[in-house]
């Protein structure tokens, strides 16, 4: 570890040699990567030198105690060594955290993917309600909620739901949430006062950058426009301006109706559609390096149930981290800070753990 640390710091060293370099200075895509390289490794650097003072502040006490004969001097000379060498134990712990690789992802704005699963109209209002769970967390982050597609039914509840979250680090903080929600409740039309089981899928995708993935328009893509359907009144149905975007190499479709404007559903299909991509390539490169791991807090499988509301008795557990939470009106109204702390520091423990082997 500290031979990697040294590296980095003379990696430092030389990212502020280039950042007061004017040849460096007048390329701007260069300038913004030292930037972002100076801002990532100046942490690290920090606390090894904040390491580097330790250690010679030990050996400076460890010498003290070989050549003091004074008893109450010994004594104190001690206890200063034990608090150094516990500072010292907790400092390796942060360096170690510091030093596990960053998701790559986890600076990017979030596509959020919503769908009713198992339990019918139930299933829907659920979806309904996590959607709004999220919206209301984005609000208390002061994040931006823009919905891209919809499939509403007639009970206010969604078979689909199709959102982005614009704001800092939104992947990082909702990235745990990709999964099988499942909603345990009696339903408002359910008679005999059953308890009924429902599901709702829930994928996060961070959203791709036209950087992150080149797409050739002209051979990759297949665009078709059609008539919109369904309700909106009679000027949607007017107009071709529903747009169907089929990416041929993989066989992706994508379909956009909800605006009026052509140009509206093709921006919100594109945007949608590198989600995707950018999903379907980071799943190739994830499985390529694992074998068979898998993370305490779970691979992020849709096919997974992360969590369950249980509305009768108020609770909220996540079976990843086997966490509950009796608080469920509060968690449904976005107070999800609890949950993402405890699946974070799962995550890096894990990874930490793995780092090691």
């Amino acid at each position: 570890m500290l031979e990697r640390l040294k590296d980095i710091q003379n990696k430092f060293v030389d990212v502020e040699k280039s950042l007061s370099d004017p040849a460096q200075i007048s390329n701007p895509q260069r300038l913004q990567e030292l930037s972002k390289l100076h801002a990532e490794l100046s942490p690290i650097v920090s606390a090894y030198k904040d390491y580097q003072q330790l250690e010679s502040a030990i050996e400076e006490t460890q010498a003290l105690l070989d050549e003091e004969t004074d008893s109450d001097m010994l004594e104190l000379a001690q206890e200063e060594l034990n608090e150094l060498n516990n500072q010292q134990e907790d400092l390796i712990e942060s360096l170690k955290m510091l030093l596990v690789p960053k998701d790559p992802n986890d600076e990017k704005n979030v596509i959020i993917e919503i769908r009713a699963g198992t339990g019918g109209e139930e299933a829907s209002l659920f979806a309904a309600e996590i959607f709004r769970m999220y919206t209301r967390f984005a609000e208390r982050q002061n994040w931006k909620v823009e919905m891209l597609s919809a499939n509403a039914t007639g009970l206010k509840g969604f078979k689909e739901a199709i959102f982005s979250i614009e704001g800092k680090s939104a992947y990082s903080l909702l990235k745990y949430e990709g999964g099988i929600h499942r909603v345990q409740r009696i339903p408002t039309t359910e008679t005999s006062g059953r308890i009924h089981t429902s599901a709702v899928t829930v994928a996060v995708l961070p959203e791709a950058e036209e950087v992150d993935l080149q797409i050739d328009e002209a051979t990759e893509l297949r665009i078709d426009t059609y008539r919109s359907s369904g309700p909106g009144g009679q000027s949607v149905n007017t107009t071709d301006s529903a747009i169907r975007i089929t990416h041929l190499p993989t066989g992706l479709v994508v379909t956009q109706q909800d605006e009026k404007s052509q140009h509206k559903n093709r921006s919100k299909a594109m945007k949608i559609l590198r989600a995707r991509l950018h999903e379907l390539k980071q799943a190739e490169l994830d499985s390529e390096r694992a074998e068979t791991r898998r993370s305490m807090v779970g691979s992020g499988d849709r096919s997974e149930k992360i969590r369950t509301y249980n509305f009768p008795q108020s609770r909220v557990t996540d079976h990843r981290i086997k966490y509950t939470s009796h608080q469920l009106d509060s968690v449904l109204d976005g107070d999800l800070d609890s949950f993402i702390e405890r699946l974070t520091t799962a995550d890096q423990a894990e990874k930490l753990k793995h780092e090691g082997n």
